[in-house]
């Protein structure tokens, strides 16, 4: 059935599906690759060619994992989703099929660029950039042509309401534009094609400043607002139950946005940023646990009447899952930017098992779960190939962050304790490197907990290509009510 004006765009929706799932295994396989070498530090350099072994080095492939789970993985979970509940919820087709195809296409060629470029070492420095920038501005370019897709089809909606995961979906692409530009900000010193170099106008703190005034409203927004769209949209359609309740959804959504725009400073305890400035991005981050539960709580008690689908939904136990994750992360944040705590957790493995509880735990599972509905009905079928397989997967990804994340909390407290530890005369009891020492079995230990998180993702993968290869072929379905 060739698509019409009568019919939602599932193709773009498909796509990007699709690489969700592959930019995932890329992910985590390089971040399960610099786990080992934490714990083997001579891994690389022992099988591969001499030449090969800078390229990839931790420090390297360091940045390109953060990146591929974030802005691959993520990025195209998010317009999976986006694309997909404006539709359904706005009774209507796209704004424009050409643009959302240029969004596709275009944000793939920025993770390939990443994907090369990084590895390579052409990053990004603050004081002196080469051949970045010309990235920067097509992320630029591609994420107008986001806003202007996903904006144009809120616009030529069908009914008067607008959903509340679209005014997620829509704070993230608002937000994520405005981090995106001001922290880019660049002043181009040649034109060469082949070698552009560009400065960074910030310097010194006022770069710091910005570096993480951008650091955590990325995970406020990019890997927050935008998977918290999937969660009023998905969570709801699951578990067949409205949202628990639309009030609170909506002061949720103005809490949040507010809020998180001021709590960047939490990063920089300790440092030259001036003192009432970090006392401020605490003060916010407090204030934040409120709105964060909030969301947490609706999601959970969307449930109410439907705890029974747990035992036999396994999309559902991704969904509720995600949302417990959600729930301790947004605690274990604030808690952590409180400077007596911070002392103590910064710059420490407790720090890195935080983010991966939010990022395995929160935006993984939800982006999981949220695929597992929509890959059947975006092929035609009733249901994935195997429902076994999205149960093992469940159970893999669930022992895999905790294997991952609960070592890195002990790691995390006793790295503190050992840095923080003095003598009588007031010189350290330990060197670093005992602190290191005694680090490897956690790390270790993180290695298998990431090894499985990954094969739950392979197992995905599987389940994703069995199901479309039995699926039809239409590019989309006729036009039906959101609830339908």
């Amino acid at each position: 059935m060739s698509e019409t004006q009568t019919t939602y765009n599932y193709k773009v929706v498909r796509q990007f599906a699709v690489m969700t799932v592959i930019w995932g295994i890329v992910g985590m396989l390089v971040g399960v690759i610099i786990a080992a070498q934490l714990v083997w530090p001579q891994l690389i350099s022992d099988i591969v060619p001499e030449f090969l072994a800078p390229i990839l080095s931790y420090g390297r492939l360091r940045p390109l994992h953060t990146n591929a789970v974030i802005f691959a993985f993520g990025g195209c979970a998010l317009f999976t989703t986006s694309y997909y509940c404006v539709q359904r919820t706005g009774h209507t087709r796209l704004f424009s099929d050409g643009l959302a195809a240029f969004t596709f296409w275009g944000w793939q060629l920025v993770i390939l660029l990443a994907a090369v470029s990084l590895p390579l070492g052409i990053t990004t420095g603050k004081e002196y950039a080469e051949l970045e920038w010309p990235i920067d501005i097509l992320i630029t370019v591609v994420w107008v042509a986001y806003a202007v897709v996903f904006f144009g089809t809120i616009a030529k909606r069908k009914v008067a309401h607008i959903y509340v995961a679209n005014w997620f979906f829509g704070a993230m692409i608002i937000a994520v534009a405005l981090l995106h530009l001001v922290n880019s900000a660049e002043i181009p010193v040649t034109w060469d094609v082949v070698s552009p170099r560009s400065y960074s106008v910030y310097a010194g703190v006022q770069d710091a400043m910005v570096q993480w005034w951008y650091g955590h409203n990325a995970v406020g927004f990019f890997l927050t607002a935008g998977f918290l769209g999937m969660m009023y949209y998905f969570v709801p359609k699951q578990a067949g139950r409205p949202v628990y309740s639309y009030r609170l959804s909506v002061v949720h959504f103005w809490a949040l946005i507010f809020t998180y725009m001021w709590a960047g400073p939490h990063h920089l305890h300790y440092t030259a940023l001036p003192d009432w400035t970090q006392s401020l991005g605490m003060l916010f981050s407090l204030i934040l646990l409120a709105p964060s539960w909030g969301g947490m709580i609706n999601g959970i008690m969307t449930l109410s009447g439907a705890w029974h689908k747990l035992r036999d939904d396994p999309v559902l136990k991704f969904l509720v899952t995600s949302l417990s994750f959600y729930g301790m992360s947004t605690f274990e944040g604030p808690m952590m930017s409180v400077k007596s705590v911070n002392a103590l957790s910064h710059y420490t493995d407790w720090t890195v098992g935080h983010v991966h509880s939010g990022a395995l735990g929160w935006v993984a599972m939800v982006s999981v779960g949220s695929l597992y509905y929509l890959l059947p009905r975006l092929y035609g079928r009733q249901q994935m190939y195997s429902v076994g397989l999205i149960s093992a997967h469940f159970w893999i990804a669930t022992i895999g962050i905790v294997l991952y994340v609960v070592p890195m909390w002990i790691a995390g407290v006793m790295q503190g304790l050992i840095w923080r530890s003095v003598n009588a005369d007031g010189t350290l009891a330990y060197s670093f490197v005992e602190a290191v020492k005694v680090s490897y079995p956690f790390w270790t230990v993180r290695v298998v907990g990431g090894t499985l998180f990954l094969v739950g993702m392979l197992i995905m993968a599987y389940n994703m290509f069995k199901t479309i290869g039995a699926g039809k072929s239409e590019d989309a379905l006729v036009l039906t009510p959101a609830h339908a």
